[in-house]
């Protein structure tokens, strides 16, 4: 008997160190093929720039790799620094990817060709996003987004933690990305399950679908996925969103999400195939039980196609939902709370708007059409484009600036409606017809029948609406360099940017704990150098010509995680500022305008034909260059599309480290005193719909002499130049 014990637990002993020794190392570069452990440690690795390989490679089938919460993590300093893929699955069958942190990288994980994918329980967080150049002032229009093509991959230019190709019946789950860009982007991805996961406080999206279809996206955080906002002064979005859906993604499931403060809450466009061709669309999506409150431009917003939109909740948006061109499409059992407009459809057709509550919008319904259609829209000489059509009945309207407003639209059933204590009910013109508000029994029949609920599959959901009202309102978008302001650490945020009087005031926001105020310039009398948070606090601004304002905190509290990532322990000092810079340059800025066809400035490089007699069409003496043009310079004698602009000036720098950007299009040279320090006159180098924005770190002293040369072709038209001191 003695003898079969010790054989039994020799082979116990023997069973564990086989475990340990399964447990892997990573190494750069390392294949895995087969079903592995990975070592709990962190490991810091570096990724090959290239977006094709990683620091480590799955392919195969039936694999599961178990990361075992290892760290894998790149080395670069910030964000929008940060290059390559930390795990990159190349294809194959039935591949779980678990318990893994990455971070530090342009994609934390991409996978391509996978059937049967689970990614459950990893944290990818802090990975790649850009550098913002918006202040709370202006935006900038190189912040702009644009996400309308990814036949190529274009997408991958914003980086991603996750970033899924070709992948079928995909499974992820339970896991994290917050301090990114992008959480999940998905293409040529279909039948998946996306559930239980938080998506949260990223600069661009949290979930992106583009040709992606019978998905199931159910019971996830999404929520302050944002972008271009400054509360009070612009509420841009700059195409940012909590969830993006693209160029022919079809009947997928949106249920019970949080998807709250989005640049867009849920941002659905037919894609480019339907406006060339007017056919397809992305149709048939349902979004039942979510709430997509809080966005600074549309909650939801839908073109182009035909969709359902049942019991959501739509508060506090610029636009409750954003219809245009939508038809056969269906707005019932939703709240609508708080909105500039609640629904806004231009051009749609064969829409139901029904048992909806409208509660204090500006606007509760607009239904309108334009005179005229673009020319080169193909969509509109492929298909029928009058507003026509609509069933609104058995909604409840109540305390609403206006109730319903028609223009230009066709055939209204509106009956049954319940109307308490709105300003106007009605805004009709000579333009509408067809608007009938008799009972139509056999409309109303078909009201009478209650719909089911379809409940999605999902093991063990989660509450994705917990604990959200603590952030209600847009007021609690902060958008920082870079990106949304998270709660997680201390920060000084000016309430007032725009204000001219001098008195500048501070909210003091960030978990329980104290702070001081250990050195500050640029201002005087500031009512408090100590406290805790929450506070309050004013400061008046020192006059001078040239703004150069500092407020540097020290923190000691709670255990608290920074905007990139780093955690710092309870009861440890940590600093935290405001800074505001401004260096005013005499600028005199000339603009002359002239068909590119006589003279192309780009393949010339000179600005004015060299045997021409140009008069200025425009002068102007400024102190900063902060220009955008839509559809040409404009001027008493028209708009001329094709232009140049010469910008000439100097200014007093105190000696220093400073950083010059600059935001064009289409053509941007930059001097400084008279040795060109920026370059960027081949338009061509730029394939995407987007203005770009570029830097260089320049030693400064004492008098400096700028000069800006600008070419625009046609278009938009921007340009821009600040300067930070470093």
């Amino acid at each position: 008997m003695m003898t079969k014990k010790i054989i039994l637990l020799s082979l116990i002993i023997s069973s564990c160190f086989k475990c340990i020794s399964q447990e892997k190392l990573l190494t750069k570069g390392i294949k895995i093929s087969s079903s592995i452990k990975i070592k709990k440690q962190t490991y810091v690795l570096d990724a090959s720039i290239s977006l094709e390989q990683g620091v480590v490679v799955v392919e195969g089938n039936n694999i599961t790799v178990d990361f075992n919460n290892a760290i894998l993590k790149g080395t670069k300093k910030n964000p929008d620094e940060f290059i390559g893929v930390a795990v990159f699955i190349k294809g194959g069958k039935n591949i779980t990817i678990k318990n893994l942190k990455a971070r530090g990288y342009k994609v934390a994980l991409l996978a391509r060709n996978v059937s049967n994918l689970t990614i459950d329980n990893c944290d990818f967080s802090y990975n790649y996003r850009q550098h913002l150049n918006s202040t709370q002032e202006k935006e900038d229009i190189s912040d702009w987004l644009s996400h309308h093509q990814n036949e190529k991959d274009e997408w991958l230019r914003y980086g991603a933690a996750m970033y899924l190709r070709d992948c079928e019946f995909a499974v992820i789950k339970n896991s994290k990305v917050t301090g990114g860009q992008n959480a999940l982007m998905m293409t040529n991805c279909n039948r998946g399950k996306i559930y239980n996961n938080d998506f949260s406080f990223n600069s661009g999206l949290g979930i992106g679908m583009y040709r992606s279809s019978f998905n199931t996206i159910a019971y996830n955080k999404i929520n302050f996925n944002v972008r271009g906002y400054s509360d009070g002064v612009y509420n841009r979005g700059q195409d940012s969103a909590g969830i993006l859906v693209y160029e022919q993604s079809s009947s997928n499931y949106f249920y019970k999400n949080s998807v709250t403060h989005g640049g867009d809450g849920f941002f659905l466009w037919a894609g480019q195939t339907t406006m060339d061709t007017g056919k397809g669309g992305c149709n048939d999506n349902v979004l039942q039980g979510n709430d997509f409150s809080y966005a600074p431009t549309n909650g939801v917003e839908v073109t182009f196609s035909r969709n359902v939109i049942t019991n959501n909740k739509v508060f506090g948006c610029d636009h409750g939902i954003w219809g245009g061109y939508s038809y056969h499409s269906v707005i019932a059992g939703n709240q609508f709370r708080s909105n500039r407009i609640a629904i806004a459809i231009e051009h749609g057709q064969d829409n139901e708007i029904h048992h909806n509550i409208f509660h204090d919008n500006k606007e509760a319904i607009r239904l309108w059409a334009r005179k005229e259609q673009p020319a080169d829209w193909g969509y509109a000489k492929n298909r029928d484009t009058r507003s026509r059509n609509y069933i609104i009945v058995n909604n409840n309207f109540n305390e609403n600036g206006l109730a319903m407003s028609f223009n230009r639209t066709e055939e209204l059933n509106v009956f049954e409606n319940i109307y308490g204590q709105n300003i106007n009910i009605f805004k009709t013109d000579s333009t509408v017809t067809g608007f009938d508000t008799t009972l139509n029994e056999e409309i109303a029949q078909r009201y009478n029948i209650d719909s089911a609920e379809l409940v999605p599959d999902i093991p063990s959901p989660q509450n994705p609406f917990k604990g959200g009202a603590a952030l209600a309102g847009r007021k609690n978008i902060m958008i920082t360099e870079w990106g949304p302001y998270d709660f997680r650490s201390p920060i000084i945020w000016n309430t007032n940017p725009t204000d001219t009087t001098g008195i500048m005031k501070f909210d003091l926001i960030g978990p329980k704990g104290k702070w001081k105020i250990k050195r500050f310039k640029g201002v005087k009398d500031i009512s408090s150098v100590n406290g805790t948070f929450p506070a309050t606090i004013t400061a008046v601004k020192i006059a001078n010509s040239r703004t150069d304002i500092m407020i540097e905190l020290e923190y000691i509290g709670s255990a608290i995680t920074t905007a990139l990532g780093q955690s710092i322990a309870a009861g440890k000092p940590s600093l935290f500022s405001f800074k505001k810079f401004f260096q005013p340059i005499d600028f005199d800025v000339i603009w002359y305008a002239y068909d590119f066809k006589m003279h192309d400035p780009i393949k010339t490089g000179q600005m004015i034909p060299p045997t021409a007699r140009l008069s200025p069409v425009k002068t102007e003496k400024t102190t900063k260059l902060d220009y955008a043009w839509w559809g040409g310079i404009k001027t008493t004698e028209g708009e001329h599309p094709q232009f140049v602009t010469s910008a000439s000036g100097s200014a007093l720098f105190e000696k220093g480290n400073y950083e010059l950007g600059v935001t064009w299009d289409d053509a941007v040279r930059v001097y400084v005193d008279g040795i060109l320090v920026i370059d960027e006159w081949n338009p061509s180098l730029y394939k995407f719909d987007e203005s770009p924005h570029k830097t260089k770190k320049l030693a400064l002293e004492g008098k400096h002499h700028i000069t800006v040369e600008h070419a625009e072709l046609g278009g938009f038209a921007t340009l821009s130049l600040k300067i930070k001191k470093l």
